[in-house]
Order: C-alpha cells, then sequence, then structure tokens
C-alpha cells in the first residue's frame, strides 16, 4: 500500500468518525452503576453493559442511546411511543426514548416465557441513565462533539463513593402510558439543560450531573417497583 493511499484511507476514516453520532459516548461505567445502586437494582452491576454492546454491535446498539433534537422543541409522550419500533434498528437521528420502553417489552415478554430475562432490565437500565445526560438529547454539533466526554465523566470518579448525592424523588408509574410521560418528562429537563450548556459554552457541573442522575435513578426505582407488581 503506497503512502497517497494510506493517507487517503485515514483522511475517511477521520471523517467517519467525526460524523457517527455518539457511536462511543455515554455517562462513564461507574456513574451508570451508582444509578443502578441507589436505584436499588439488585443487578445493578450489569448497568454498563450496554455500552459494551456497541463495541460488537455498532449502530444498531449506539442509536438506543440517544435523540438528535433541536433545541427549543418539547418532548411529549407521543414522540416517545413512536420510537419503539426503531428499538434496535439503524437510525441517524436516535431514538432513545423509545428504546427505553422497548426493552422493557421485552423483558417482561421473557420473564412471560420462562426464560432468563435481565439483561433485557440491563439495557432498559442503561438507557434510563442516559436520559439523563444533557448532550444525548441535543443535536451532535461541534460542541456536543467538543464537550461530549468531559460531561459523561464529570462525576464519575468518587461516584460510586458518593451515592448519597443522587437524591430518590417519588415516582410512580402504572401503566406504559405512565412511563412514557416521565421519560418525557426527564428528556425535557435534560434537553434544556443540554441546550443551555451549549448556549454558555461549558461543560456540565458536578451538581448538575448530581441532579440529573437523581432523574434517572428515581425513574429506575419507579420502574423496578412497576415490573414488581
Amino acid at each position: 500500500m503506497n503512502l497517497n493511499y494510506r493517507i487517503w484511507i485515514s483522511a475517511i476514516l477521520v471523517l467517519l468518525a467525526a460524523a457517527l453520532p455518539l457511536a462511543a459516548a455515554a455517562w462513564f461505567d461507574e456513574t451508570h452503576l451508582a444509578v443502578s445502586k441507589v436505584a436499588g437494582h439488585p443487578k445493578w452491576y450489569h448497568a454498563a453493559g450496554a455500552d459494551i454492546a456497541k463495541l460488537k454491535l455498532g449502530e444498531r446498539e449506539a442509536h438506543n442511546h440517544f435523540v438528535n433534537n433541536p433545541c427549543g422543541i418539547r418532548i411529549t409522550p407521543k414522540m416517545v411511543i413512536a420510537q419503539i419500533d426503531n428499538y434496535d434498528r439503524i437510525d441517524p437521528s436516535g431514538h432513545l426514548y423509545g428504546a427505553i420502553i422497548a426493552a422493557l417489552r421485552n423483558y417482561v415478554a421473557a420473564k412471560a416465557r420462562g426464560i432468563y430475562a435481565e439483561y433485557h432490565l440491563a439495557y432498559a437500565a442503561h438507557y434510563i441513565g442516559d436520559l439523563s445526560q444533557p448532550l444525548h438529547h441535543t443535536l451532535h454539533n461541534d460542541f456536543n462533539r467538543r464537550n461530549h466526554e468531559a460531561s459523561d465523566g464529570v462525576v464519575n470518579d468518587g461516584v460510586l463513593e458518593n451515592l448519597e448525592r443522587i437524591r430518590l424523588y417519588p415516582i410512580t408509574i402504572a401503566s406504559e402510558r405512565d412511563l412514557a410521560g416521565e421519560i418525557a418528562r426527564i428528556a425535557d429537563v435534560s434537553l434544556a439543560l443540554g441546550c443551555r450548556l451549549e448556549a454558555e459554552e461549558r461543560i456540565l457541573t458536578r451538581e448538575e450531573a448530581y441532579r440529573q442522575l437523581s432523574h434517572s435513578a428515581s425513574l429506575l426505582k419507579a420502574v423496578l417497583a412497576y415490573l414488581a407488581k
């Protein structure tokens, strides 16, 4: 392979990597584990697994972790429901909200068939964690690319030793419609914060990160209670 050809291939790979939306980014492992531990998920140690899967499944899994929303829109339960059928499909705009419900449907269906269902719940727990990461809701533009990794890791060092900073609040889920409403509510909060970060050209603060993680942990706790009924 001559030098010019190698340079051309390298340039193409760099461009592809830049264009791939959030293929390798999410809250880091310890942060996802902390959300699941605080929520009381017995198998909290599975919560980082969905990011591991992205190494093998690429875009098919990566698109379950984000939604590319322009600033100024409102996330509705109808939008959440509309994304469910896109679960595990190639969809560059992303479908995080629907992926949560789809993974939980798979969990319920697997349990009904009498087969091991916990891995489906592990995916749902991970997606619920991603729901509170503000830059998983905004456009994958230059600001997002430059600041995403720093925002993902802002509390990762030490988060498992500071679980008390992830504060639970009551959420009641009695139906899938309720769940879609809560997903939309937290997505709206996260999108608004992501847009504020972009407008102010800064990354998430530790205080903001813990407040966001409280949304994810509270929702996951409510989901676990709903599934236990």
